[in-house]
């Protein structure tokens, strides 16, 4: 269940919205002049033309801060004729952030920290150098910054072969992903978790370590490798795109 709501996160649908895609109706359309974000109960929400707007579960659709509320209200304000959610990733993560990691918020956590167990930075390939060295020159950096910022080492594979990492590397990223601020902040690291497949690289972005660029580059080496050599489709171009706009938003609230 929670592996379904981490997929929603990064692709702001679950898989019953991905196999009804070609069924969807037509997009909505826009029925407010203005969004506004208005402080209430120490929260920013959002209001169209003054009405409170509200989650796919009938919650108030806030941020926790001002400068989030404001960004929030901009996604609303930049909309032209219709409602696309796919042009609208932080109002998806604050709904996902209200309406499913509040509740879950524990097991949303636990799974998270579960990535650590296979994190993407650990394993490596073996050839060819220019590639080896790119992850070297990447992720080495993640490595040290885990030992010196959570005292967890981890253990390198070569390939894909698993390899089990120390019990208390794991526990150091579990109290840490623990200390992530809920819901919003464990939302946006569950999303970027997910859509970057490392738990160390998404901590470092939400300690300030790194920033959305060096960590989105640094999780997509051999992305950029492929497409050096074998050059990247427009549709691939257009999911990647999508998704770094998902990850733009999980930095803004994890900022």
């Amino acid at each position: 269940m929670v592996r379904n709501l981490l997929e929603e996160l990064a692709d702001g649908e679950g898989p019953m919205q991905r196999a009804q895609r070609g069924m969807r109706p037509a997009l909505p359309k826009r029925f407010y002049k203005e969004a506004r974000a208005v402080e209430r109960d120490g929260a920013y929400a959002l209001e169209l033309d003054g009405k409170a707007a509200r989650t796919p579960a009938r919650n108030l659709v806030a941020a926790p801060s001002r400068e989030l509320g404001d960004a929030l209200a901009a996604e609303w304000n930049a909309l032209g004729d219709t409602i696309d959610p796919a042009k609208m990733p932080l109002t998806r993560l604050l709904n996902v952030a209200i309406d499913r990691v509040a509740p879950e918020g524990d097991a949303v956590a636990m799974d998270v920290a579960s990535y650590a167990g296979s994190d993407l930075v650990c394993y490596r390939a073996t050839e060819p150098e220019g590639l080896v060295a790119a992850q070297v020159a990447a992720w080495d950096p993640v490595l040290d910054w885990a030992r010196e910022a959570l005292g967890a080492r981890f253990l390198l594979s070569a390939g894909i072969r698993h390899v089990a990492q120390p019990e208390a590397s794991l526990a150091a990223v579990r109290d840490a992903v623990n200390s992530v601020e809920r819901p919003f902040a464990l939302a946006a690291l569950a999303t970027a978790t997910a859509l970057t497949g490392s738990a160390l690289i998404s901590l470092m972005l939400a300690r300030g370590a790194i920033d959305a660029d060096k960590a989105w580059a640094a999780a997509h080496v051999d992305k950029s490798w492929n497409i050096r050599q074998w050059r990247e489709d427009a549709e691939a171009m257009a999911r990647r795109a999508a998704r770094r706009m998902e990850f733009d938003a999980a930095a803004k609230v994890l900022a």
